[in-house]
């Protein structure tokens, strides 16, 4: 059996939204809060604001994507954030 594939959105210190995905939620949040991330080092402390996760790992890297995209982003502020 395979584990599950989650895709995340962090709400960093500075206000800006992070997107990322992994097979490790808890172990991931935590390297963002160590500074072990080098895009939220200096944005810390960071904050899940939402999480969903999949059991396909395509489907979370199309989900990853469509997210970080243009049309994602304005999904994402109207319906996740």
């Amino acid at each position: 059996m395979t584990g599950f594939f989650h895709v995340y959105i962090l709400k960093c210190y500075d206000g800006i939204y992070y997107v990322g995905r992994t097979n490790d939620l808890y172990r991931r949040i935590k390297k963002h809060n160590n500074g072990e991330v080098e895009y939220t080092q200096s944005r810390r402390p960071v904050r899940m604001i939402y999480y969903c996760s999949f059991e396909n790992q395509f489907l979370a890297i199309q989900f990853e994507k469509y997210l970080k995209s243009g049309s994602g982003r304005a999904f994402m502020k109207r319906h996740l954030i």
